[in-house]
């Protein structure tokens, strides 16, 4: 679904990406709304308001990802698909590198070449068109940093979505209620099903996140890792073979080396969760204690 949505954004033309993501806001809090009702998951509600704190990294969540959002559904129906595909296939290694930077992590010596790799294709792509590839960069940058700030409020997916587009609604609504008084609004205007397709902006984006939770519990994290590349391959795939948007030989190049990074991080990731079964293994092993052996039972009626 991440990986097809791409062919969703322009359909809802003639909206535009602002309109179109006030809808998004809107229309996905109504979905995760209603998914909670039905599963009566609401007691984390109460508690969430006493504390501050985590309503502010909430707050601070919910303006990052409205940025990634935006930036995005811009991108896709300016034309800009590959160059989109790229902040998520970036994004791993930025995370990686704000880890270092901001949580103290050390890294292993083929996390370091693959960050140093990554940042030589993000040269190379800058040198090749003359600019940054301000679009990857910001899409990677927001959703690294929504995903650390997740990380500290430490709820649940469908949970954190409802809270973050809750502090979205709001002036997500005014926006949409402006556009309307300016005639600009093209909800009512555009027909029914342009109206219907905007609707469906909600369950777009709560639909994959609800799988992305059900699938985190049941698949090994690193098979989910994994998975997790097919969406900007897909994305990929739809900016060249059917948007035909250019691809010249030093986009290549910058691509070439990303995925080279890419490489390099999923091959040890993959060693060392082998490396971290072994090491259980052996763990347990030598912890395991022989039985004793057991005395036989007195026949019955002996004393």
């Amino acid at each position: 679904m991440w990986g097809l949505v791409p062919l969703f954004w322009p359909l809802l033309k003639p909206a535009g990406p602002v309109e179109i993501l006030a809808h998004r806001m809107v229309w996905s809090l109504g979905f995760v709304g209603i998914a909670l009702l039905v599963l009566r998951r609401w007691a984390w509600i109460g508690e969430l308001v006493r504390q501050p704190r985590r309503l502010a990294l909430i707050g601070l969540a919910a303006a990052v990802i409205t940025v990634n959002w935006g930036v995005y559904i811009w991108s896709v129906n300016s034309g800009h698909v590959v160059e989109a595909s790229l902040g998520y296939f970036i994004n791993p290694l930025v995370t990686i590198a704000m880890g270092v930077l901001l949580l103290k992590e050390r890294l292993r010596p083929v996390q370091w070449v693959a960050v140093a790799t990554g940042a030589v294709a993000v040269v190379v792509l800058a040198v090749g068109a003359g600019r940054p590839p301000w679009i990857s960069l910001t899409l990677a940058l927001s959703f690294a940093t929504y995903g650390l700030v997740k990380k500290k409020v430490n709820l649940g997916g469908l949970e954190s979505l409802a809270a973050e587009t809750a502090m979205q609604f709001v002036p997500a609504l005014a926006y949409l209620v402006w556009l309307g008084t300016r005639g600009e609004a093209t909800f009512a205007s555009e027909g029914a099903g342009h109206g219907a397709l905007l609707a469906a902006t909600g369950i777009v984006t709560a639909a994959p996140l609800v799988c992305f939770g059900a699938a985190a519990i049941r698949v090994p994290l690193s098979t989910l890792g994994l998975l997790q590349y097919l969406a900007p391959v897909f994305q990929f795939g739809l900016g060249i073979l059917y948007f035909h948007e250019a691809m010249p030989p030093e986009r290549w190049a910058g691509f070439s080396l990303v995925w080279l990074a890419l490489s390099l991080l999923t091959w040890d990731a993959l060693r060392a969760a082998r490396r971290g079964r072994a090491a259980l293994a052996a763990a347990a092993a030598e912890c395991h204690v022989e039985p004793l052996p057991v005395e036989p039972l007195p026949a019955r009626g002996a004393r």
